[in-house]
């Protein structure tokens, strides 16, 4: 059971490291609305966010954030001690 907790603790720490990554490379929402002022949300940037690099970031956090949620509960159970 040590070697599993020693396992799911590095996970941990990668998932921690890798999500504060993405995180600070997303743009901020303050820069979409500028852009929703001017009206370019309605070009094809606008519609495709999805299947753009941001989208695609902002996917990735919510997986991760899912993960990171998932790991806490499971390394803070502590049923590694019996």
């Amino acid at each position: 059971m040590a070697t599993l907790k020693t396992i799911v603790t590095i996970v941990y720490i990668i998932i921690c490291i890798v999500l504060t990554i993405i995180v600070l490379m997303q743009e901020g929402k303050n820069a979409g609305l500028s852009g929703a002022i001017d009206g370019i949300a309605d070009s094809y940037w606008g519609k495709n966010k999805g299947r753009s690099i941001e989208g695609t970031l902002v996917k990735i956090t919510r997986l991760l954030a899912a993960l990171f949620i998932i790991l806490s509960v499971v390394l803070s159970m502590g049923f590694w001690n019996k």
